[in-house]
């Protein structure tokens, strides 16, 4: 063991050593504060989807309208997958393997929607693409329908989630270096080669996390659809819209009903999270090596 390792060991145990009252009050303060902000309110969402029953809660999900909302949510979910994981696997390709001017402006840009709130990010593309905006008047003459329609639904989307699976593929790319990618090329693979057989096996744990992310909010965004939707029933409604619209009309039933769903996409969402990390760290070098 190296003295670094034995220096990062002596630390770890230090911050152990705490007294256990103390230990005992930081716990039951984080036990209890995701009980409240996370387990009750997962729970009553559940409780008022089935609180008329199994058969209620079906008969809401098989409404046209509940129907219309999935298929529109897991359209535009793919079709930001899609485009993001091209763009991410792109954006860290470049950043990680290569140095080149305005490296940290492009950093910058990918953090961008983390930064910018998703009604803004809607807004954009009504100030791009309608009646007054700036590709309004070509759009209309065009008949080329983006805003209230999937395409617009699908860039405010995409907008919003490009950047999880760049931010996945940077550190974990740059972690590995370029070692194999040149020895690849040395022994006359393509650049295409190097890729496929090299650089993507290294990094499908890291594409898979950001994936799973990306999925997640994609699903899960309001503030952009809602900008760019329209909200025409049975048409543009994704299920975070739908599920806002029953609410505001006091069907409480069908509302928890699609937000059951959304729920249950999140505890998948973290249990798939937490299998991903875990690959993920048993790929990464150990501390002090």
């Amino acid at each position: 063991m190296t003295q670094r390792s034995l220096e990062w060991q002596t630390a770890r145990d230090d911050a152990r050593s705490e007294p256990r009252w103390i230990r005992w009050i930081v716990i039951s303060l984080a036990i209890i504060f995701l009980t409240i902000f996370v387990v009750l309110p997962l729970a009553l969402v559940f409780t008022q989807a089935f609180s008329r029953g199994l058969g209620a809660y079906l008969g809401a999900l098989a409404d046209p309208e509940a129907l219309s909302a999935i298929r529109l949510t897991l359209v535009v979910a793919a079709i930001s997958i899609s485009i993001n994981l091209v763009f991410g696997l792109m954006a860290a390709w470049a950043i990680a393997k290569f140095e080149f001017r305005g490296k940290t402006a492009l950093i910058s840009l990918i953090d961008l929607p983390f930064s910018v709130s998703p009604v803004i990010s809607g807004l954009v593309f009504v100030l791009l693409f309608g009646a007054q905006g700036f590709f309004g008047p070509w759009v209309q003459s065009h008949n080329i329908p983006i805003l209230f329609a999937v395409p617009g639904i699908a860039l405010a989307t995409t907008f919003v989630t490009f950047p999880f699976v760049a931010r996945a593929l940077i550190p974990l790319m740059q972690e590995q270096g370029t070692m194999e990618e040149e020895a690849a090329i040395s022994l006359g693979a393509s650049g295409l080669q190097t890729f496929f057989r090299v650089t993507l096996p290294n990094i499908k744990w890291g594409v898979l996390y950001g994936v799973l992310l990306c999925n997640a909010r994609a699903m899960g965004e309001f503030g952009a659809v809602s900008v760019v939707s329209g909200h025409i029933r049975g048409e543009t409604n994704t299920m975070p819209l739908l599920v806002e619209i029953l609410y505001n009309e006091y069907q409480f039933v069908s509302s928890f009903a699609i937000a059951s769903l959304l729920a249950m996409l999140a505890l998948i969402t973290l249990v798939a999270k937490t299998i991903l990390e875990r690959h993920l760290d048993e790929g990464q070098p150990a501390r002090g090596d």
